[in-house]
């Protein structure tokens, strides 16, 4: 199983100090984080894609590239890549020039996002986001899986002949996740292609979370990807740590009910009662997180955000060192315990290589239509956001 946390890039003024750091500060501050989680054991270090202010992660490419070169081993996501206001074929070619450049460290989570004007920005229409985000994805696989693509939609121009460059790093695209909150068409899109289905559940109650990721692991095993229990499925999560209960409530109360997202709303006592937010000793984290499992079954990726809410740099590091150090070891552990053998980890590129190789299946442009892209098989011949809507409507 992966541990790691996501950032959302806000800049935020600390409630405690009346201090709001630059971009600069903010960015750089980013870039920290993602070597101290590496240092710390953590396995997936995750930015989001916003482009307003008050967030500064407008460019999630450019941030994972200068850290594949400042780090070794964690590998390297987005916790949001807009698949619906994003040209498809630059997705295509930025992804897999960072998978290049990573050494195959990275992977990426498809989103719409949480900011209704990014559609105008970019010259789309909100109303369209659905059907945005399946045309959309429907082209960047046959970007990657093929070459010499010709392809007609609705929402781009027409490409004749085009091969994206460079080609995804050993014939073996970016595992993709589908990253979604409320939308039932996003849970089927990732199990029509047999991808990874990411529930960022952080303001949602847990039953909310367990129909999304039910509903997903049914459908994944209807397209013939495999048993429902071997879904790949990710969740969000949020914590702040102190070695005692009440150290990490009094230390944490003000960045809460100041929070933009979340502030002057219910109290922390409530949110923390309703969602994953969990403020507490090591313990208290442990007991809420390994308990996750009993309610979406077996899992493959644990992300938590960390550095939000105006949150010094010194207090997320020291974050950094209770998840990492007494957490997520013992958390690996129990959540290993009784794991069934059938079930697979998260995937990385070096296992998609070794899957590929072991099956025998020849690289993506050697396939005579597009099929899944781990294993070959097809599921069914289309789906449309129509289709998508009328399933999750049964």
């Amino acid at each position: 199983m992966q541990f790691g946390i996501f950032s959302v890039g806000d800049v935020t003024t600390d409630p405690t100090t009346g201090r709001t750091p630059t971009e600069v500060e903010r960015i750089r501050a980013m870039v920290t984080i993602a070597q101290k989680a590496e240092e710390v054991g953590l396995d997936v270090f995750a930015t989001g894609e916003h482009h307003n202010p008050p967030f500064v992660p407008s460019s999630p490419t450019t941030l994972l590239g200068y850290l594949a070169a400042k780090t070794d081993r964690i590998l390297l996501s987005t916790a949001t890549t807009l698949i619906t206001t994003n040209d498809p074929v630059k997705i295509a070619e930025d992804y897999a020039m960072l998978q290049v450049l990573a050494d195959g460290r990275t992977d990426l989570m498809m989103g719409r996002g949480n900011t209704g004007p990014v559609y105008p920005w970019f010259g789309k229409d909100i109303r369209e986001g659905i059907n945005l985000a399946v045309e959309n994805y429907a082209l960047l696989r046959r970007l990657w899986d093929e070459t010499d693509v010709s392809w007609q939609g609705k929402f781009r121009t027409p490409l004749e002949g085009f091969t994206s460059t460079p080609r995804p790093l050993d014939g073996v695209a970016p595992f993709v996740w589908h990253g979604s909150i409320r939308s039932p068409e996003i849970a089927e899109q990732a199990a029509y292609y047999g991808d990874g289905f990411f529930h960022n559940n952080i303001f949602w109650p847990m039953e909310h979370t367990v129909q999304m990721v039910q509903y997903y692991r049914r459908r994944f095993e209807h397209y013939g990807h495999g048993q429902a229990d071997q879904a790949i499925v990710g969740l969000g999560g949020q914590v702040f740590i102190r070695p005692s209960s009440q150290a990490a409530v009094k230390e944490f109360r003000p960045y809460f009910d100041n929070a933009p997202v979340y502030g002057h709303g219910p109290s922390l006592e409530e949110f923390t009662a309703q969602t994953p937010l969990t403020v507490g000793s090591p313990q208290e984290v442990i007991d809420r997180y390994a308990g996750m499992r009993d309610k979406v079954g077996d899992y493959q990726r644990q992300l938590f955000l960390m550095d939000h809410a105006g949150l010094p740099l010194k207090t997320v590091l020291e974050q950094l060192d209770l998840l990492g150090g007494e957490v997520v070891p013992v958390l690996r552990k129990e959540l290993a315990a009784g794991r069934p053998a059938h079930v697979p980890d998260a995937p990385t590129h070096a296992s998609l290589v070794a899957a590929r190789r072991a099956a025998g299946i020849g690289a993506p442009d050697q396939l005579d239509s597009a099929g899944d892209r781990w294993t070959g098989r097809r599921a069914e011949d289309d789906l449309t956001a129509g289709d998508a809507a009328a399933a999750s409507a049964r």
